[in-house]
């Protein structure tokens, strides 16, 4: 016991540090690029509004691990997309926003979907007196529309960031360094020791999620539409 933590201990925070910041980046990303597709769903444009629901349809039912592996081996190794600068650390920053690339594209899609079903909260009259204004759709969307939405799903995107947070386990098939990788690091040195191992890692994502959990559920509460 006192090997496996005098090996294993130093590593936890940097792999779980890389965890969040998997996680950070990626839910930044998904909700901008979720937002517009949530958006692309609802226009009057038929192009904008296929291209969304073949995307949607398409991605979210693409198991995640093809993506990342599509964002490893298809976009870098294949096509040289680099998202990192030539330097001592290139591999490792490379594969680190290739991962979050592919999470939010794969995040995004569930994202809009949580949106789309904040969209039908918001009264249709409030849309359409907007429109008599003379408003476009960009501004109904963006300033009726989408701020009522998003208050009233804040809960369930809460549920969409625990649920990334438990996705990012995925990024160590190409190599990204965060608590699952040293999860398996650990077992194939301690493999004696499967059960304290495994129960400190779920330790660390259940602080994780649990904290993500209490702070959507509190802010839920606090900027709920009031009818």
């Amino acid at each position: 016991m006192s090997e496996l933590w005098a090996s294993m201990g130093p590593a936890i925070w940097p792999a779980f540090w890389i965890t969040i910041k998997l996680t950070f980046f990626s839910a930044i990303g998904a909700l901008i690029w979720g937002v517009i597709l949530a958006g692309m769903k609802v226009s009057p444009v038929p192009v904008m509004r296929g291209f969304a629901t073949v995307y949607v349809n398409v991605v979210r039912n693409t198991p995640l691990t093809l993506i990342v592996l599509f964002c490893s081996i298809g976009l870098y190794q294949n096509l040289g997309l680099t998202l990192a600068p030539e330097n001592s650390h290139f591999i490792e920053n490379n594969n680190f926003r290739l991962a979050v690339l592919a999470f939010i594209l794969y995040t995004a899609t569930f994202v809009c979907e949580t949106l789309r079903a904040g969209f039908n909260t918001v009264p249709l009259g409030q849309a359409e007196a907007a429109r008599s204004l003379g408003l476009s759709f960009t501004q109904v969307f963006g300033l009726i529309v989408l701020p009522q939405a998003l208050r009233t799903v804040i809960a369930p995107l809460g549920s969409v960031l625990i649920a990334l947070t438990k996705n990012t386990t995925i990024a160590s098939v190409i190599g990204v360094a965060e608590a699952s990788l040293l999860m398996k690091t650990e077992l194939e040195t301690y493999s004696d020791q499967i059960l304290v191992i495994f129960a400190i890692i779920a330790i660390g994502f259940m602080i994780i999620t649990l904290t993500e959990g209490a702070i959507f559920g509190w802010a839920a509460k606090r900027w709920a539409v009031r009818r």
